[in-house]
């Protein structure tokens, strides 16, 4: 139903999944960014719900099977990964769904290829790329990575190459595409009142999907009816 592949992106080796032979291509495909500890593999769901529609799942750098490297964590390096697969799977235009963390790297990358990416999706996170405290990797990797067993969704060295490297910056422009933002009503969401205000202003077409039984995750009780937005969204609203 899909190929497990890797392109290169410099010297580094970052790992997708692609439906392209399992799809109809007269529909525009769909790139999925996941969130900071997430891999590819972990949206082979999101796949099978969305197709016949091609989908392209990309694990970033120090994540699944994609190469882990001393250093390159900052923003740009991320945007990278997505443009290397983007252009290794030859995408001219598609939709760009992201979660978490991931938002941050999609919403930078369509900001620099505005004519590539047809509309966003957003999973509970604002327009900005946060900087983490220095007591951050430590405590996530001991008291969350370790415990679950996810130390191979997302390696040490990435988490404190992400806090060593990342600096904050608001991600600011115009979207002039549809955007659909989902946000969790439940404690945990990282989406505020004030957040859907900076969307609003900088998304003219904007879209705004609540989920009353999700904080931040929105993959729990809600998944079903968070998928099906998803795809009523691509469909209904943006073809």
């Amino acid at each position: 139903m899909y190929k497990s592949k890797h392109v290169r992106n410099g010297e580094l080796a970052i790992h997708y999944f692609d439906s392209v032979d399992s799809s109809d291509l007269s529909k525009t495909a769909l790139v999925v960014c996941p969130g900071l500890s997430e891999t590819a593999d972990e949206y082979l769901d999101l796949l099978e719900v969305v197709q016949p529609r091609r989908s392209v799942i990309l694990s970033f750098r120090g994540r699944g099977e994609s190469g882990t490297p001393s250093s390159g964590y900052g923003l740009d390096e991320h945007i990278s990964d997505i443009e290397a697969v983007v252009q290794d799977a030859g995408l001219d235009q598609f939709h760009l769904y992201s979660y978490s963390r991931g938002v941050s790297y999609a919403l930078g990358y369509a900001l620099k290829h505005k004519s590539k990416v047809k509309s966003i999706m957003v999973g509970d996170y604002p327009p900005e790329h946060r900087a983490m405290d220095k007591e951050w990797p430590e405590d996530y990797i001991n008291n969350y990575l370790v415990p679950f067993n996810r130390t191979q969704q997302i390696r040490p060295t990435a988490v404190r190459g992400i806090q060593r490297e990342s600096r904050q910056i608001d991600i600011k422009g115009n979207f002039d595409i549809p955007v659909l933002v989902a946000r969790g009503l439940l404690e945990g969401s990282l989406v505020t009142d004030s957040d859907i205000e900076r969307y609003k202003s900088m998304c003219p077409k904007l879209m705004i999907k609540e989920y009353p039984a999700s904080g931040h995750g929105l993959k729990g009780q809600d998944k079903e009816k968070f998928y099906g937005d998803i795809v009523e969204f691509i469909n209904n609203h943006v073809g």
